[in-house]
């Protein structure tokens, strides 16, 4: 049920997800690694694998969960493209990065404690080559207080059109309360540039939802 129910939480994930596929493309460099962290189920690591045209290229990856990482095993096994995956399941903060042309962090950092954050963004910049990018999309929070609640209701009216009860919506955002915690944008490309990043902004927004490219 996972692929149903992000698709009718997450507005613009479907885009989301067929963009950095397109990303890979431009960017995956021969001979590198490409890394999905936090896979789930392999919706990154797929539109990557399928549209990354360099030769010998790797994608890598990750997620805490073995039943994410056992289905995703079987639907990267139904793909017909030839690019290797390699897959593992382990914590996305003692995953190496090396060599690496492309790093995907797909609402997925939210969930990391916040002092660990600028420590795992820091690793992803060294571990990727000159030229490489960061694709990181995250739930955001915005510092005008009016902003903020009105982009929370649009996005409770885009779940309650999918099919979500005021009551699910309520019992979703309870269970997430003490687990995922957004940060505003700025504090992402500020995060970033610290890192070393020279260059990082948002290419896709819609409400409470938005997905950076950060270049090397």
């Amino acid at each position: 049920m996972f692929p149903d129910m992000i698709k009718r939480s997450v507005p613009g994930y479907t885009t989301i997800i067929a963009m950095t596929g397109l990303l890979a493309g431009r960017y995956a460099m021969p001979d590198s690694n490409l890394y999905d962290l936090g896979c789930s189920l392999g919706a990154s690591t797929l539109a990557m694998r399928q549209h990354t045209r360099a030769e010998n290229c790797t994608i890598i990856g990750v997620d805490n969960s073995e039943p994410m990482i056992q289905r995703c095993r079987s639907v990267i096994d139904t793909d017909s493209h030839d690019t290797p995956v390699s897959l593992h399941c382990m914590d996305v903060r003692d995953c190496a990065i090396e060599d690496a042309s492309m790093v995907v962090l797909n609402f997925t950092l939210q969930f990391i404690d916040l002092e660990e954050r600028a420590e795992l963004v820091e690793r992803i910049y060294n571990g990727l080559r000159p030229g490489g990018i960061l694709v990181l999309s995250e739930k955001v929070i915005f510092e005008d207080p009016h902003q903020n609640q009105l982009n929370i209701d649009l996005h409770h009216e885009f779940k309650k059109a999918n099919g979500y009860s005021d009551l699910e919506i309520a019992q979703k955002r309870s269970a997430l309360d003490n687990v995922l915690e957004p940060e505003s944008l700025d504090s992402h490309r500020q995060r970033m540039r610290q890192a070393g990043f020279g260059s990082c902004d948002v290419w896709f927004q819609c409400f409470n939802f938005a997905s950076f490219v950060a270049l090397k």
